[in-house]
């Protein structure tokens, strides 16, 4: 029986799965509460959301309405989420790292009517926006202390405890039950389910509107493209639920395939949680990757002597027999008996570190450094790739389980095309679908531009935006560039990145700056140079790493002066700028470069939610420095 069709929506995902693959008393839910882990049932899941419904109800809260989130991950973002989608309404998610100002704004465009709210520190911003936000009628804290925040502010809109909702809900569910049930066979696929509002690097953020045929079409397809995601999974939940990456490839996939969620208690406590809940799959980013990469590098290697050797011998013999077998052959006895010991020696006690259960992640939101995604291949953790956006739902490619091409972010998916548009003459290189993948294919690269199910609604309330970006045959396009490499997707980068020199020669900043990455010296590099004989960078040193060799206490990262100017660190940081720079063409080696104190941070306005900094804020705010660095140059080659 085919569980997911395309009459089916998002609230009926996971009564399919309770109704045809677990039982309603299996575990959903996991949380950790103090020392403990506690698992809570589909039963409960449902139970808690259909009092939701009914207090909902209650209030007055119709079909199309928008409800809104500022909450970190937890089962209560669940509860709610599936109360308002089988009575219609609309989830209008807010990254709890926003401005108290770009809150307001959400909540007025929106014209959200209820907030839930995860933590005294957000409902401290809520309340300060609260009465200029019109619509809004409930504030719901998801604790119970917030009369200490609220009980001095004359407040338009009630406040009432998440536990308090869920009661009232509960009392009243009898004269609602049936209405609840009817009202969520009357939810249609072409409804809107969710406003996820973008970061954007520059501008007002604008509200995509996501049907819930938009998301559980995206599901259906991408399990299809990864069969190997069974019943029975584990997934570590930490990405916020906020953005649609998380949301689609975590959520929205347990609740269709009845898989338990863990909860994980923070970005600082996910290694800790990783080793107590022992997860068969997680979503992460291409920067988490990253940062495991590098210190088992460094973890290996920092002894040397034997320690060291065996780490990088363990290495190439993982890389011989990747290679070996991705080729569609068998590796010989000795080179098997070899990984073995490898396995034994150096993989297990890195796998160890995940919780040793990872069948595979799924790495999402930008491209990952091709170098990273072999070496996790080399130790036989496998790396799923997707790619898309907030407004494609977001898959719109992923890496298919048995074959993997790194520097890639996988096949398309079915049921859409993805074109690969010239920049300048706007005629198109290729279009491309599921059954026409061709692992020997490849073509030119240009702006990539999507067709079918995982495209938007549009912007809300904003139709001249909509037609900006989705052309009159229907294709979305997207803003980066790419190509189309061996069949799959390869993503170069933003056409907004895109740097052309004074001597008219095009720089795509993001492989040149994972170039640099590879040294364990630097967090981060900003590139720089448009319009500009030569590249300079900004750049943020490892903090670690300049810690444990210049002696540096965390007082040194707590001064007022932005740039590190100490002539041993720039020298230091320089060697690898040099090294590493030999693998690019001349036009596109950092010649110059200011080495930031501290990363780029949200709070400071210049990163987005997602984490991408944001060209325009760096550039203005920075604006001294960088001049300073095109008076002089370093020689790098």
């Amino acid at each position: 029986m085919e569980l997911i069709t395309k009459k089916t929506t998002v609230p009926q995902l996971l009564r399919n799965a309770i109704k045809n693959i677990h039982p309603e008393t299996d575990t959903f839910l996991i949380r950790k509460v103090k020392e403990k882990w506690e698992e809570i049932s589909f039963k409960e899941t449902l139970a808690k959301a259909d009092a939701i419904s009914a207090y909902f109800l209650e209030i007055g809260i119709k079909k199309g309405d928008r409800l809104a989130f500022i909450i970190e991950n937890s089962p209560e973002y669940v509860y709610y989420d599936q109360a308002l989608q089988q009575i219609g309404a609309i989830n209008t998610s807010i990254y709890p790292t926003l401005s108290e100002a770009e809150i307001e704004y959400i909540l007025n465009d929106s014209g959200a009517k209820t907030i839930l709210v995860g933590s005294p520190f957000l409902l401290k911003k809520v309340v300060k926006v609260a009465n200029s936000s019109k619509e809004l009628i409930r504030i719901i804290p998801v604790f119970d202390d917030f009369e200490k925040i609220t009980e001095k502010i004359a407040l338009n809109a009630g406040v009432i405890s998440l536990e308090n909702v869920i009661k009232e809900g509960h009392s009243k569910l009898d004269g609602f039950e049936n209405e609840i049930n009817h009202l969520r066979d009357q939810v249609l696929p072409s409804d809107i389910s969710a406003l996820i509002y973008t970061s954007g690097t520059t501008g007002v953020p604008k509200g995509v509107m996501l049907t819930h045929s938009n998301f559980v079409e995206n599901v259906k397809v991408c399990l299809q493209q990864i069969p190997v995601i069974d019943s029975n999974e584990t997934f570590l939940s930490f990405l916020p639920l906020s953005h649609v990456f998380e949301r689609t490839a975590t959520y929205h996939v347990c609740c269709a395939k009845g898989n338990k969620i863990a909860f994980a208690q923070s970005l600082e406590l996910l290694a800790k949680n990783m080793g107590e809940v022992k997860p068969t799959v997680m979503s992460c980013v291409p920067r988490l990757l990253e940062k495991i990469h590098d210190k088992a590098i460094k973890g290996g290697t920092a002894a040397g002597g034997t320690k060291a050797k065996i780490f990088l011998w363990a290495l190439d013999i993982g890389q011989k027999h990747r290679e070996i077998k991705e080729a569609g052959k068998n590796p010989s006895i000795l080179l098997n008996v070899k990984h073995a010991i490898a396995e034994k020696l150096v993989f297990s006690k890195i796998k160890e570190k995940t919780g040793g259960n990872l069948k595979f992640m799924i790495s999402g939101g930008a491209a990952l450094p091709k170098n990273v995604g072999e070496f996790f291949g080399n130790l036989g953790i496998k790396i799923l790739e997707g790619f898309g956006l907030t407004e494609t739902s977001p898959v719109m490619s992923v890496t298919e389980y048995h074959r993997q091409v790194y520097g890639t972010v996988g096949r398309v998916i079915p049921g859409i095309e993805i074109g690969i548009q010239d920049v300048e003459s706007k005629n198109f290189i290729s279009i491309q679908n599921h059954q026409s993948f061709n692992p020997n294919f490849t073509c030119n690269e240009g702006e990539i531009c999507v067709r079918g199910h995982c495209v938007m609604k549009g912007y809300w309330n904003k139709p001249d935006e909509t037609a900006e970006v989705i052309d009159d045959e229907g294709w979305f396009h997207t803003g980066d560039v790419g190509r189309f490499f061996k069949g799959n997707l390869q993503i170069t980068d933003r056409i907004k990145n895109m740097l052309v020199n004074a001597y008219g020669k095009n720089i795509y900043p993001t492989p040149v700056e994972n170039t640099y990455l590879k040294s364990q010296k630097i967090e981060a590099v900003f590139l720089l140079g448009d319009k500009k004989e030569y590249i300079t960078a900004i750049i943020t040193p490892n903090k670690e790493t300049l810690q444990e060799n210049f002696g540096l206490k965390d007082a040194f990262f707590d001064t007022a002066d932005v740039f590190i100017d100490d002539a041993q660190i720039v020298d230091w940081i320089a060697q690898d700028i040099k090294k590493f720079s030999n693998e690019l063409a001349k036009f596109e080696r950092i010649k110059n470069f200011k080495i930031k104190r501290n990363p780029f941070t949200i709070e400071d306005g210049e990163m987005t939610p997602t984490m991408k900094p944001k060209r325009k804020v760096i550039e203005k705010k920075y604006a001294g420095a960088i001049e300073e660095m095109y008076l002089n140059t370093i020689e790098t080659d």
